[in-house]
């Protein structure tokens, strides 16, 4: 495929490895998936019981990333409660495995004890109703747990919070060995891709030339626009944003009314129900090739932080029609996340 160089002036703040996957509306779209295939069934039951009045699995998808802030509005008592008993939270959502492996090993390069395949595996045991101490070793309520696999669900089917990138200092991805290769000096860390920069006005005008118009975003007087966009926020929230554009949707349930429609062939999981999610995080690396099929990093640039440390960005390439098949696999991935979520619930509740 055609390439084009992205260029990257380094500016703008960026986020963390664990940043909003799937964004508000991807996470809604999961959900709102998830309650329509749930529909009439006992897991919709109990998982009434656990909600509050007016909540959904669509209303509560967002809630594990709200907690890291106040973007979402006032922290609510249960918010400040849940994020004071787990100051490790952030790590719940993501886990770096090498990009280029075929599974996830626990104790593998980039996993690590509260990944999110822990995370998820220690959920799923919650809702069984198993009381063993050492299956929920962050002491998670019904409920949270419910949020959290929710939320996780979600998040494990956005293939960089799965598949992560190691760059050589020669700018090629690379495959450590070891946690201790990443070093910093021959291998880099990407940060679940935040640290590799696209040139944020070349892809808005690729995508002007592949993906539907969409409605203007608001421009924030005094709030310069950021030249560069970290691969990791294009793939949390742009791709989404394509996704929705390219099947004619605005909301998340009007994304899950159309999924549904099409009638998804979703493969479903099998085994016991603790393996679903090493199954699950298998199957985003096997995507997250895709998502890096034909990337290219380039020059490394050396960054200051706020505190004054130094860390390493490099910038990238992407084949010309990128928007195009990165759109189509975050729709799948999206509509993936849905049926994989009413799933597992079906299967704890069956």
């Amino acid at each position: 495929m055609k390439k084009l160089a992205c260029v990257l002036a380094l500016t703008g703040a960026f986020l963390s490895a664990d940043a909003l996957a799937w964004g508000n509306d991807g996470h809604r779209a999961v959900g709102a998936i998830a309650d329509k295939l749930l529909k009439g069934s006992n897991a919709e039951k109990q998982i009434a019981a656990l909600l509050l009045p007016g909540e959904s699995l669509e209303a509560i998808a967002n809630w594990p990333d709200c907690v890291k802030g106040s973007y979402c509005g006032p922290q609510s008592p249960e918010m400040v409660d849940y994020v004071n008993a787990n100051p490790k939270h952030g790590s719940y959502h993501y886990t770096d495995v090498p990009f280029q492996l075929e599974h996830y090993h626990e104790g593998g390069v980039g996993t690590f004890e509260e990944d999110i395949v822990q995370t998820l595996k220690q959920c799923i045991a919650v809702l069984q109703g198993k009381t063993d101490p050492a299956l929920n070793p962050h002491k998670f309520t019904k409920r949270q747990a419910l949020i959290l696999l929710t939320h996780m669900t979600g998040d494990i089917h956005q293939p960089l919070h799965v598949g992560a990138a190691f760059v050589s200092k020669d700018a090629k991805f690379v495959v450590p060995k070891s946690h201790a290769e990443v070093d910093e000096v021959a291998i880099f860390d990407s940060r679940g891709g935040n640290n590799l920069l696209l040139d944020d006005q070349k892809i808005t005008e690729l995508s002007a030339n592949l993906i539907p118009p969409g409605e203007a975003k608001p421009v924030k007087e005094g709030v310069p626009k950021a030249l560069t966009k970290p691969f990791h926020s294009y793939w949390d929230s742009t791709t989404v944003d394509y996704a929705f554009r390219r099947i004619r949707t605005r909301t998340p349930a009007q994304f899950a009314e159309a999924a549904i429609a099409g009638k998804p062939a979703v493969k479903p999981n099998t085994g016991e129900l603790a393996t679903w999610p090493y199954q699950w995080a298998d199957d985003a690396l096997a995507v997250s090739k895709l998502a890096f099929t034909d990337v290219v990093p380039g020059k490394l640039v050396p960054q200051t932080g706020r505190k004054g440390e130094t860390y390493y960005t490099f910038t990238l390439e992407v084949p010309a029609n990128y928007p195009v098949p990165s759109s189509q696999i975050a729709k799948e991935q999206l509509i993936k996340g849905g049926y994989k979520l009413a799933e597992v619930l079906q299967a704890i509740y069956k």
